[in-house]
């Protein structure tokens, strides 16, 4: 089967365990309901859920399986964006080419919205049948990957920041927390899920590490080369905003030849897995090559 083939597979996987777990939107409180399904079904790339696909295709794992952590992963990824679009921290009326949830609800739904479906995702996870040491794996893994250790942490030091001339370094680190963590436990979650050992857990890890710090190089690209009709969000946002980038930092031709070196750096990663990482390097490819 092509990866094209299997990429449509996951998503249509993905998309009825979605239906298939959050509320419905006619019962009450409908617009809480309402709100959490606009939120979560509303398009996107649904990069993480391919993640945990991929990766577990790597080890052969049953795709019953890797249905929950898919889908749990994805809704700690919309509450995110939820929450990130709030007036109180990026303050956008745009996603996914059309409104945020704050402003297609409001903002408190919205910020219930977002709350719910971030512990709907845990519920998920703890209820889904799988062996129970897999399932507490797959719950530590997506908890830290989510809290201040990760996700909320990276978002913190990027409100921080605004204004500062951050280091490289620094802004690694940021975006390795905010946007790396949950690539990074998308893909552990799948090999966890196939029965991989302590080496290639590592290897995957490192796998995931450069491939969160290419997406957000990409999107840094992106939001000055493309518009906002095509990314579906407002391009020049980190521009007006006054926060680093790293074509801030390394200019537009060097923050290409960033990209470019952490194309190489996974590449090298997936090599002594042969053909059988051909998803999860289909997946680098599409975050080195995409346009919105």
């Amino acid at each position: 089967m092509t990866t094209d083939a299997l990429f449509d597979r996951w998503l249509e996987r993905t998309t009825q365990q979605l239906q298939a777990v959050l509320p419905d939107p006619d019962a009450t409180p409908q617009g809480l309901h309402q709100a959490m399904r606009y939120a979560a079904l509303g398009g996107g790339k649904r990069m993480r859920p391919l993640l945990v696909y991929a990766a577990g295709h790597l080890f052969d794992a049953d795709e019953d399986r890797l249905d929950a952590p898919a889908a749990a992963v994805e809704l700690i990824h919309a509450y995110s964006l939820v929450h990130d679009d709030l007036p109180a921290m990026d303050d956008d009326d745009l996603r996914r080419g059309r409104a945020t949830t704050h402003i297609a609800f409001d903002e408190a739904t919205a910020i219930l919205a977002g709350d719910a479906l971030q512990t709907r995702a845990f519920e998920l996870l703890a209820n889904t049948g799988l062996p129970p040491a897999l399932a507490l794996d797959c719950l530590r893994t997506l908890a830290s990957a989510s809290g201040v250790a990760g996700m909320c942490g990276g978002q913190a030091l990027d409100i921080d920041a605004t204004g500062q001339l951050q280091s490289l370094a620094e802004l690694e680190r940021m975006h390795a927390l905010k946007t790396g963590a949950l690539i990074r436990a998308a893909v552990r979650m799948g090999a966890l899920c196939g029965g991989a050992g302590q080496d290639d857990l590592a290897r995957l890890d490192a796998f995931a590490s450069a491939l969160g710090l290419a997406f957000q190089v990409r999107d840094d690209i992106l939001d000055i080369e493309a518009s906002s009709e095509q990314l579906g969000k407002t391009a020049g946002k980190d521009a007006a905003q006054d926060k680093s980038t790293f074509p801030a930092l390394l200019g537009i031709d060097g923050a290409k030849a960033r990209l470019a070196a952490l194309a190489g750096e996974m590449h090298d990663t997936l090599a002594p897995f042969g053909l059988r990482a051909r998803a999860l390097a289909a997946l680098a490819e599409l975050t080195i090559q995409r346009s919105h």
